[in-house]
């Protein structure tokens, strides 16, 4: 049964990356994903698929791996003590896009499966995911179309998930040593097991036949919006707080490096250009001073909406 649940999995995180990245070079319009597959040392591998310098997409990564070992990493039994001593399979999908135009937003989506075994005891199991936006100059219209798309999806399940998958995503997006939101949010969720194998599986199908829905219409509504280079520079500012989290922050990062994964596949998340600013602070009252002063504050997007 249990080997039953790794392949339905896989089955639908291979079919997803699929359709994300063709509907993404349409959306592009002018490069398509380059696939580079990759074998793991100990046990597993992946498809890392990137595309770079389109019409759209300055550079993005649209990754599936599916890794298994002997023994859980220090990141997940410290999070997770009762997995020691336990082998584990591990499979997802998760992507990362940086648009050209800095009216476009950084996205970032991942959805992934967890099972570890024991001879003798039961598997735990366990799913996790979502997807959060980080624009750099931001737009109500868009913010609240994104969160309104996953409410929908997580609504579809069960209605209380998106209040509580909301406030977990501000929760972990946060880059607690600049006391700031990385973006404007979206969903989040780890250790989902608490409910039958297939309701919990639909949560992350769900989340993850979403992502395009709510993205893509804010990518056709922004790609063509002139920009000066003042605005390409913010960009790039605002760039290396995204490098900051996924480098200080992120669970899923630690995971993959110490679990021996594909250091090139891990950060493929990272931006092709970047720039730091030291103490940089926006003028008050700019459009760059608006997205910290009231996007990156967390709300209720879809309040009397």
């Amino acid at each position: 049964m249990h080997s039953s649940y790794l392949t339905q999995v896989k089955d639908y995180l291979m079919a997803l990356q699929d359709s994300i990245c063709q509907q993404l070079e349409e959306a592009d319009g002018a490069e398509k994903f380059q696939e580079d597959s990759w074998d793991r040392p100990g046990g597993g591998g992946g498809r890392s698929r990137i595309l770079k310098n389109g019409a759209v997409f300055e550079q993005g990564g649209v990754g599936f791996s599916h890794v298994y070992g002997e023994k859980m990493p220090a990141s997940a039994t410290a999070h997770r003590p009762e997995l020691e001593g336990r082998d584990f399979n591990a499979c997802g999908v998760s992507l990362v896009l940086h648009p050209k135009n800095p009216f476009v937003p950084t996205v970032h989506m991942n959805v992934r499966f967890f099972i570890a075994q024991k001879e003798g005891e039961e598997p735990v199991w366990w799913f996790g995911g979502g997807f959060d936006l980080t624009p750099f100059y931001a737009f109500e219209e868009d913010v609240v179309g994104w969160h309104k798309t996953a409410k929908q999806a997580l609504d579809s399940v069960d209605e209380a998930f998106y209040p509580e998958y909301k406030q977990w995503c501000d929760d972990y997006f946060f880059l607690k040593h600049r006391n700031e939101a990385r973006g404007v949010g979206g969903v989040f969720f780890d250790d989902l097991n608490d409910r039958p194998f297939e309701e919990c599986f639909s949560v992350i199908k769900a989340v993850g036949d979403a992502f395009t829905r709510a993205y893509l219409p804010i990518v056709e509504r922004r790609k063509d919006t002139p920009y000066t280079e003042r605005h390409r520079d913010f960009q790039l500012y605002r760039r290396g707080r995204y490098v900051e989290f996924n480098l200080v922050w992120d669970r899923g990062t630690l995971f993959g490096l110490q679990t021996g994964g594909r250091t090139e596949s891990i950060l493929m998340s990272m931006p092709p250009l970047v720039r730091w600013e030291y103490n940089w602070t926006p003028e008050p009252g700019s459009p760059e001073e608006l997205l910290t002063s009231y996007y990156l504050q967390p709300r209720d997007w879809l309040a009397e909406k």
